[in-house]
């Protein structure tokens, strides 16, 4: 089985294909993974890329999102996502864990995990959701730091370094497009000016930058959810959708559960869920089983 047959491309070749997105003109459009075994629906669904959420890496484990996720544990799951896709993955590196050595040593690990590009924020540490009341964010001089040492610490040129700023929350617009300036300055290839207001904010970061911007549509935040051509039209090149899947599945099962309790029986779910043969059919059960039939010698259940 070849490298592309197994859905794994080598990494420098997912970064190629993230940097010509964000510069194709067309709105990259990244959806946060809720467990590796969401990833290749994402990719069959014809989305450009598959983002990893540090929110919803935290919640997996039960933990809030106010930065107690290691480095080892986001490292490791973004390993495991990117692994199961030949679409670019991008991967929420929090403050980076630490001082700009630390940074350095995180950028190095998502660099050898397979990822295609990581944002950095410039909250202090330990930080929170970005569309939390109560950030703070650290000097401009220490977020460059951190960009400057992520910069220099990767050995793939076309790694994307994403420089976050979260001060519009804090300092006011004015400010945090004055630091998205800087972290671009500083080597940033991509800003994430993160909970703006209104399509104008978004697309005076876009005009006053020469690096691409994001967009964060997370539901429940700060920001309306607008359309992808709305945003493509404010000069937006790419949108992440970080817990979008998350959040459906969660109410999936807690409504689920309900019905469970209350019936006695799931039988009035199971036309609800996904099929025992679709399941087989993602995990590409009959690609294994054909593989080497000499060592994987089974066969593929049919659904009952």
């Amino acid at each position: 089985m070849s490298a592309d047959e197994s859905g794994v491309l080598a990494p420098t070749r997912r970064r190629q294909a993230f940097r010509a997105g964000l510069s194709s003109g067309r709105i990259q459009r990244y959806v946060g993974a809720f467990t590796p075994l969401s990833v290749p629906l994402i990719e069959q669904a014809g989305f450009e890329g598959v983002y990893i959420s540090g929110s919803v890496l935290a919640a997996e484990r039960g933990l809030p999102d106010i930065g107690l996720t290691t480095a080892s544990e986001v490292i490791g799951r973004g390993q495991e996502i990117a692994g199961m896709t030949t679409l670019p993955a991008f991967i929420d590196a929090d403050t980076g864990f630490g001082e700009p050595s630390n940074v350095a040593r995180t950028v190095t690990g998502l660099e050898r995990a397979g990822l295609a590009g990581a944002h950095l924020e410039d909250q202090v540490n330990p930080k929170r959701c970005g569309h939390l009341d109560g950030k703070q964010v650290v000097s401009t001089e220490e977020m460059l730091r951190r960009v400057r040492a992520a910069v220099v610490a990767r050995t793939d040129p076309e790694f994307v370094i994403c420089a976050r700023t979260d001060a519009r929350a804090v300092e006011g617009f004015d400010a945090a497009l004055e630091r998205a300036r800087a972290y671009a300055d500083a080597g940033a290839d991509l800003i994430f000016p993160e909970a703006l207001r209104d399509l104008a904010e978004f697309e005076a970061f876009a005009s006053a930058l020469d690096v691409p911007i994001l967009a964060n549509m997370t539901e429940f935040g700060q920001s309306e959810l607008f359309t992808t051509t709305q945003l493509a039209d404010a000069g937006v090149s790419m949108v992440i959708y970080p817990v979008t899947l998350q959040r459906l599945a969660m109410g999936a099962i807690e409504a689920s559960l309900s019905t469970l309790a209350e019936e006695g029986t799931q039988a009035e779910l199971v036309p609800q869920m996904q099929t025992r043969a679709r399941l087989y059919e993602v995990l590409r059960y009959a690609d294994y089983s054909t593989f080497d039939a000499d060592i994987f010698d089974f066969a593929v259940p049919g659904e009952h």
